[in-house]
């Protein structure tokens, strides 16, 4: 079942077209990661189906219905930079929130706890840095332990210590059974978190399905990437040249990378070099990343 589908969602800005067509299907229980650099929509789609913009054309549906005030109080959202009251307390700031929402206090202490607040609960938000201010806007969306959550950008303003935090608990919400939504600019933290993934380049999805169908859409099998070493590189590389569906050999400082076609294996690459008399003493299988198939898809220099 699709807790969330669009369909030809376009939005324009007057001449601006920020939106075009965009069709996607967000599975119960995945972590969906919206994937773009910014300006290339993800922040539109999020506030149409949040119901916080007007399509120009298109519709969604939540659980297979149209969306509705009390479903949009069903799911977390954090669409914006936070914003509170700057003088109160976070806990304070979240009785408020909860009192908006409908949802009971007692969760407040739940919610300071995931994010690692509860220990400056009693603190002012303008005594907060960027990162701690991030971190109690998720502990708002998390108000009530809704079944879904959309976050645009969760790790803004983090450091590196409050990004691995915050890449743990959307982990743990995903165990829990939680649906998660997410944009985000970053790639590395949408492949270390997400099940399912739609890159967007200005308002265009140009590739949607799961993390390993994007990975590997282009119509063909992927090539296989082996990295090797020896005592001789030299050696090692005029041998392995010779092996059958091996395409290209590239020199590196210690190693080599080879290039190869899908029936290539490690297993075979270490028969073939010890049958020629090469004993390797390093032998990896390096998978295709994220970031290699976004440049491949929008054919630009990434700054996600």
């Amino acid at each position: 079942m699709s807790v969330l589908t669009t369909t030809g969602l376009s939005k324009n800005y007057r001449a601006v077209q920020a939106l075009y067509q965009v069709s996607i299907n967000v599975p119960k229980g995945a972590v969906y990661g919206i994937l773009g650099p910014n300006g290339s929509g993800k922040t539109t789609l999020l506030g149409i189906v949040m119901d916080v913009l007007k399509a120009t054309a298109g519709s969604y549906l939540w659980n297979g219905k149209e969306g509705s005030e009390v479903q949009r109080k069903q799911i977390g959202t954090l669409l914006e930079t936070p914003n509170f009251y700057p003088y109160l307390s976070a806990e304070r700031n979240l009785e408020i929130a909860a009192a908006i929402k409908g949802c009971d206090k007692k969760d407040i202490p739940r919610v300071l706890k995931l994010v690692n607040l509860y220990e400056r609960r009693d603190a002012a938000f303008s005594t907060y840095s960027l990162g701690m201010k991030q971190r109690l806007a998720i502990a708002s969306a998390l108000l009530g332990d809704p079944e879904i959550i959309v976050f645009d950008e969760p790790t803004n303003g983090l450091d590196p210590a409050g990004i691995a935090e915050i890449r743990q608990l959307i982990l743990q919400l995903h165990r829990s059974g939680k649906t998660i939504i997410m944009a985000s600019h970053i790639l590395d933290e949408v492949e270390k978190v997400c099940t399912h993934v739609t890159i967007i380049q200005k308002g265009i999805v140009k590739a949607s399905g799961t993390v390993a169908e994007v990975l590997h859409s282009d119509g063909e099998q992927a090539a296989i990437i082996i990295t090797i070493a020896a005592d001789d590189l030299q050696l090692l590389q005029a041998v392995v040249a010779q092996m059958q569906g091996i395409k290209e050999v590239l020199p590196q400082q210690d190693h080599l990378k080879i290039i190869g076609d899908p029936s290539i294996t490690p297993g075979a690459v270490n028969q073939f070099c010890f049958e020629k008399g090469i004993l390797l003493n390093h032998l990896s299988l390096q998978k295709k990343n994220l970031e290699a198939r976004f440049l491949e898809i929008t054919g630009t220099t990434s700054d996600c």
